[in-house]
């Protein structure tokens, strides 16, 4: 056969029928005849280029054989010829040579060249393709609508059959047509007409499509009619049946992208949509036919199609494989089966197979149906759940029986038994009657430590008849006791002052507790130090952490892991080497001067009772020295004397002394700061040391008679007409230095829960006594302050005592004799008032309750009241408090958020009233009530409502504010915050509802309202007319746009007028509305506020930058005369300044403050300034902008003073004065100079008048703007006023540019060229265009 590589080859296929007879040696060449293009003619000749086919001979006499015989054209003109041709010969032919007689020649097959390696087939009449291709043959691309035009079909080339046989009724395409149920979308938008049959909408959509659908599917095989039967919404659904012979998922797909060439593109059909939904094609069988609850039910779906994967539906539903439903797909058989096991109630209903077949052109939807019911089957158990220890011996001996019996006798009945659990403890099942049992065989190895407490779940399952079962669980729990280990971070030796831990371990994982306890010799106590032990589960370890460490940690540790009623323990014992701690080595000095070459003494000195084995040096500038001992009263001393030598220039020299202990563990002590003062002369020098004039030297607080030889804190010194004088004492006095030694061994020791009452009894003791040295010493206060704080970390147990004590303790010192100290502590701005406030709130939330109880305990100053929330406690939580200046307060929680708490947690309210006068506040602002805390010992993340209601203290207060104490403000010292709080105002009180819990109480300020109601007259009343002028200058602009655009300078006017309009209004809208809000103490949004804030501040800075932009068009025709811009170029440049810019700076300003909680103030909707100075961002480009059009304005004067040719006359200069006033008068609210008085408002106690004025300018700015532009009809005559200005171009601008540009500026003149009537011209033109802005 040739090779089909010409594309121009034209193939027929010829079924010759011949009787010959063959010579066993001969070989057989089929015959190629090629017709001659060029000559015309037929030429015969063997085709021996063909490939060789080997003839099986049968040895029979006159054989027949038929012969299929390929003629190749490569002219397709000739194919009628040759069909002729074939058509009229004469047979029989008999060849003699042969001896063969050719009986019968006919056309089967045509094929046409149809790219490069396939060709187009079709069959002659009374011939198809063999039913065994039929669903191979692919349709031609059809080019016409003709459907007489016969069915082409593609074939690979070179083509070797099979070729088109006499149709029979097995042919392809004879059969009896099925019917196919398709569709496909137009993405247009659906027509009511398109569900009326009778619309002719609907008849010229279905004619339209039926025509395109019968022309694409004309060449399935057997295609009969393609015929649409509906249109549905979703865009427009088309909905057509196809009857045709069995076509393949292939062919369907051909034909369906065929399709959009037969129809208008207008139509917007969808090729990639069409589906045909199958449903007679799948076989749905469900087995057992008779369910009952527990049965394993099998589904089967077979698809008579091939299928690439099944969903399963229950009702609408997706079913997906899971605990309860497999499902197996086969492919090869087109089977899905679906098993449900345990089958309950809930599983009756219709259940569905859809399979889904997706090409590029075409889908295919396979869907079965079939509905269950499943019927219930009763089973009574009779069994319990049981605790098993897996390491007792009649355990393992017995080992254990479980057992469960159905209500019913079965013929048929099926046990199984399912274990579910960490510990796989299997047994062996005994069939007894409608009864079962499970004998575990319990042995200590498959109980593993690890899973000691491990619950294992029996399941029994009795099923009967297809499966249908009832199951019952036994959870058995398997407890062991415990392995535990137990070691230290230190190898069993630390030192004081050092931390360390101490780990114990448990291969028992589920404990219920662990108890830390320390034996020394015959002493027994228990740890119990509030946070320093840490707990895990997984694994089961307990971290006792030392901070630091004393002799009260030394002894053995006994670490106990209890579960149920097994306890298991470990020891480990430690030992603690004496080493100074940091604190409790005193330096002296401890800021000093020193001179070059002068000897200076530095001492370190420890309480002489320690122990005295260490190895002492001092360290000067990261030099070690030897030291002197000695003894000094009560104190062991060691001196070291420094002579500094290198003189050049004035340093601080640093040194230290370091103590190290036997084991070779050490302590610095502070460090000692030596100024050294070459030199200079030296004006104080006596036994405390030598300084100059203004020098200050430090010194400790030493006290002989102390046991511990010093105390706390220090004396400064400064050197004041050459003697020192004490300049500050922060020295504790003894009691006090006490307390706080002893606070900060209990918070460090072992047992700080079980001695935290008697301490506090003590430290309210002790505090009543030093009352007086408190009052008169910051240093004092604050170390009791600290004390409180270190002793709120501490769980306390709500008894009465500690809690009087501890309150007591916080109403001394916030008694009115302690306001001196107080005010000391506040110069020095420390966050003492703070730390006290949140040492209350800390003591308040680790109240622990006795008998489900807070008792109720007050103080002159201070009262704490509480509840536990109790299991079904409906009752509101509502307690009221007086002062004794008989001021109250009341703290109501609703019954709905107590019952949201969890059982057992603690709501604790303590009421200060002198303590809210000590925390930092404005100048402006005073608390004037009652300070409220309450806290909630249970976790909370969402949003928790209270409410409070404050009395009034003083009635004249007004503008009230619900604030509390947020502890994070102003770098963690605190601040008032109102966040989350609603004040509500009456006569006497403000009731405050707030959505979460800490310190709150109301801050008011003096009655300012009668100096803000004029201002905010003027503010309201102007925007008002503002916002009605706005909208009118808009309508105007509109009105008049094409009378007044006529050119370059008049259109970019009046596009920064309009955008100008809309900005300010819009800003102005947002802002009167936020105003009134605020005003009139509503509750807003903090989210609402955030994006007014971010609207406000984007739109008033687009004013700005439209002002500016006026501006610059202004000073760009003023100056720039001879240069000229496109329209286009102006109008970017202006939209970029005057929307970009403003949005880059508004966006930039929330992207950096937002975070940071500091956008917005907490008073009003506007950028913060005390947190994060947010407001810069619209005062320093306004004050820019303004500053700019300012400098415009002046030029524009100076352009109207600038001389003319020869002498003015009075009547030229009075007209110039008032072009000059008509230009400012127009300028200036136009280039929002009024904005200029903003600077006056800003500053710290300005005048009202400033504000006054700045309101009443800006609020008119636009009626300024407003009048002057739209008056006396200027529309139609600017251009006649601008030609009037003349302007003739100075000789020195046309030569030089730059100095045109400066003279233009300044309005400078030189010599005129009267007679250039060209560059006059001009340059009269463009200044004029300038001027037309100001008229």
């Amino acid at each position: 056969m040739p090779s089909p590589t010409t594309t121009g080859l034209h193939c027929l296929f010829l079924l010759a029928s011949a009787c010959c007879q063959i010579p066993q040696s001969s070989n057989f060449y089929p015959l190629s005849y090629v017709i001659d293009s060029t000559l015309g003619q037929e030429s015969f000749f063997p085709e021996m280029q063909r490939q060789k086919r080997n003839m099986f001979i049968l040895d029979l006499p006159f054989p027949e054989h038929t012969f299929d015989i390929e003629v190749s054209l490569q002219d397709s003109s000739y194919l009628d010829e040759i069909k002729a041709y074939f058509k009229n010969i004469d047979l029989p032919i008999n060849i003699s040579n042969v001896q063969t007689t050719v009986s019968n020649i006919s056309i089967t097959t045509v094929c046409l060249p149809s790219g490069e390696n396939s060709s187009c087939c079709f069959c002659e009449d009374g011939y198809a393709w063999p039913s065994t291709v039929c669903s191979d043959v692919m349709p031609c691309p059809s080019l016409s609508l003709e459907p007489a035009l016969p069915c082409g079909y593609m074939q690979k080339m070179p083509f070797y059959g099979p070729y088109c046989e006499p149709q029979t009724e097995e042919s392809c395409g004879m059969g009896e047509p099925i019917l196919m149920n398709m569709s496909v979308r137009l993405d247009s938008n659906f027509q009511d007409d398109l569900k009326n049959s009778s619309s002719l909408l609907y008849q010229k959509y279905k004619m339209d499509l039926e025509k395109a659908f019968n022309a694409s599917y004309r060449c399935l095989p057997g295609f009969v009619s393609a015929t649409v039967t509906g249109f549905s919404p979703g865009s427009v659904f088309v909905n057509f049946e196809v009857r045709t012979g069995a076509a393949s998922f292939t062919q369907v797909g051909h034909s369906n992208r065929a399709v959009p060439q037969f129809l208008d593109s207008s139509y917007q059909l969808n090729p990639f949509t069409f589906t045909r939904v199958i449903t007679n094609q799948t076989n749905f069988t469900v087995k057992p036919s008779n369910i009952f609850e527990g049965d394993t039910v099998r589904l089967t779906c077979e698809i008579n199609s091939t299928f690439s994967n099944v969903t399963w539906y229950h009702f609408d539903q997706t079913i997906s494989a899971g605990s309860r439903y497999s499902i197996e797909t086969d492919s090869a058989s087109t089977r899905s089966i679906l098993t449900i096991t345990n089958v309950t109630m809930k599983d009756s209903g219709s259940y569905s197979c859809v399979s889904i077949r997706s090409g590029p052109y075409h889908t295919e939807i396979h869907n079965g149906t079939e509905t269950i019911s499943v019927f219930p089957l009763h089973v009574t158990p009779n069994f319990e759940d049981i605790d098993v220890t897996c390491n007792s011996p009649e355990v393992q001996a017995k080992g254990l029986q479980l057992s469960c019996c159905i209500d019913r006798h079965m013929t048929s009945l099926r046990v199984s038994w399912k274990v579910n659990g960490t510990i796989n403890i299997i047994g062996e099942t005994i069939l007894s009657g409608n009864c079962t049992g499970y004998q575990l065989a319990i042995n200590e190895s498959l109980c593993p430590p690890e899973k000691s407490g491990a619950v294992t779940t029996y399941t029994c399952e009795m099923e009967t008849g297809h499966g249908a079962r009832r199951a019952r669980s036994i959870a058995v729990t398997y407890l062991r006791k415990a392995h535990v280990t137990i070691s230290s971070s230190t190898n069993s030796r630390v030192s004081e002052g050092y931390g360390f831990n101490v780990t114990c371990e448990s291969d028992v994982s589920n404990y219920d507790s662990i108890s830390w306890k320390i034996q020394s010799g015959n002493d027994t106590k228990p740890v119990d130090c509030g946070t320093c032990i840490k707990n895990s589960k997984f694994p089961a370890v307990s971290v006792l952490t030392v901070k630091s460490a004393s002799q009260d940690w030394r002894g053995t540790y006994i670490c106990t892991f209890s579960q149920k009623n097994l306890d298991s323990s470990a020891n480990i014992t430690i030992k603690v080497v004496s080493l100074p701690l940091k604190k409790n080595i005193l330096v002296d000095p401890i800021e000093t001067s020193i001179q070059c070459e002068v000897p200076r003494a530095l001492e370190c000195c420890i309480s002489a009772k320690t122990v005295r084995e260490y190895r002492v040096t001092f360290v000067v500038q990261q030099n070690e020295f030897p030291i002197e001992e000695r003894k000094k009263d009560n104190l062991l001393c060691y001196t070291y004397n420094h002579t500094e030598k290198e003189c050049n220039k004035e340093k601080e020299v640093m040194a230290y002394c370091k103590f190290v202990n036997r084991i070779g563990q050490g302590v610095d002590s502070e460090h000692i700061t030596l100024h050294l003062i070459p030199g200079k002369k030296v004006s104080c020098s006596d036994s405390l040391g030598i300084g100059t004039e203004g020098d200050i030297l430090i010194k400790p607080c030493c006290d002989v008679k102390n046991p511990t030889g010093f105390t706390r804190g220090n004396i400064t010194y400064l050197c004041n007409h050459s003697s020192w004088i004490v300049a500050r004492n922060d020295c504790l006095s003894e009691p006090i230095n006490n307390l706080l030694s002893d606070a900060e061994s209990l918070v460090s020791g072992p047992e700080a829960k079980a001695k935290l009452p008697s301490y506090l009894e003590r430290l309210n003791e002790q505090t009543k006594k030093e009352l007086t040295t408190i009052k008169n010493s910051s240093a004092n206060l604050g170390a009791i302050i600290t004390i409180l704080d270190m002793v709120s970390s501490i769980p306390v147990e709500a008894e009465e005592p500690p809690m009087q004590n501890f309150l007591s303790t916080v109403d001394l010192i916030v008694d009115n004799s302690t306001t001196e100290a107080w005010e000391n502590l506040k110069e020095e701005k420390t966050r003492q008032s703070s730390l006290l406030l949140q040492s209350v709130e800390n003591f308040s939330l680790r109240l622990q309750p006795v008998n489900n109880t807070i008792p109720s305990v007050s103080a002159n100053t201070v009262q704490l009241q509480g509840v536990v929330v109790k299991e079904n406690n409906n009752t509101a939580y509502n307690k009221d408090f007086r002062s004794a200046e008989n001021l109250t307060v009341n703290v109501l929680i609703s019954e709905t958020e107590i019952q949201n708490l969890t059982q057992n947690s603690t709501i604790v309210s303590v009421m200060y009233s002198k303590l809210g006068h000590f925390l930092p506040q404005k100048t402006s602002e005073f608390v004037n009530g009652l300070l409220i805390t309450t806290t909630l010992s249970s976790n909370r993340s969402q949003k928790f409502d209270v409410n409070m209601t404050f009395a009034k203290k003083d009635l004249s207060l007004k503008m009230p504010k619900c604030v509390f104490w947020n502890f994070t403000l102003n770098n963690h010292k605190g601040d008032w915050d109102n966040y989350g709080c609603t004040p509500t105002e009456s006569e006497r009180y403000v009731i405050c509802s707030c959505n979460h819990l800490t310190s709150f109480s109301i801050l008011m300020s003096p009655d300012r309202s009668s100096e803000l109601i004029f201002e905010n007259y003027i503010s309201y009343v102007g925007l008002a007319i503002s916002i009605v002028s706005l909208v009118v200058c808009i309508i105007i602009e509109s009105l008049v746009w094409k009378y007044v655009t006529n050119n370059t300078t008049s259109y970019m006017r009046h596009v920064c007028i309009l955008n100008i309009a809309t900005s300010l209004l819009i800003a102005d809208v947002w802002f009167i509305v936020i105003a009134s809000i605020t005003d009139q103490n509503q509750q807003m949004s903090r989210d609402i506020c955030i994006m007014a804030t971010f609207f406000i501040h984007f739109f008033y800075l687009c004013v700005f930058f439209w002002m500016l932009s006026l501006g610059l068009i202004l000073f760009y025709r003023l100056v720039f005369i001879l240069h000229n811009t496109s329209k286009t170029a102006q109008k970017t440049v202006a939209f970029c300044l005057g929307y970009v810019c403003p949005f880059v700076i508004a966006v930039t300003t929330i992207a950096v403050t937002l975070p940071k909680n500091s956008y917005t103030r907490k008073d009003v909707c506007w950028l913060n300034w005390q947190d994060s100075k947010a407001l810069l961002a619209f005062v320093i480009p306004a004050l820019i902008i303004v500053a700019t059009n300012l400098f415009i304005a002046a030029v524009v004067i100076i352009k109207i003073l600038r001389p003319t040719i020869g002498d003015r006359s009075s009547g030229q200069e009075r007209k110039s004065l008032f072009q000059i006033g008509k230009s400012v008068a127009i300028l200036t609210p136009l280039l929002g100079l009024t904005w200029g008085f903003g600077l006056a408002t800003i500053i710290k106690n300005s005048h009202p008048a400033f504000h006054i004025l700045f309101s009443l300018l800006n609020a008119l700015q636009i009626q300024e703007a407003l009048l002057k532009r739209n008056s006396s009809s200027k529309w139609s005559s600017q251009q006649s006023k601008s030609s009037s200005l003349i302007l003739v171009t100075p000789m020195l601008a046309m030569s030089y540019p730059f100095s045109r540009t400066f003279n233009n500026l300044c309005g400078k003149t030189g010599k005129y060229r009267v007679s250039s009537s060209e560059p006059s011209t001009s340059s009269t033109e463009n200044t004029s265009k300038a001027y037309s802005l100001l008229n």
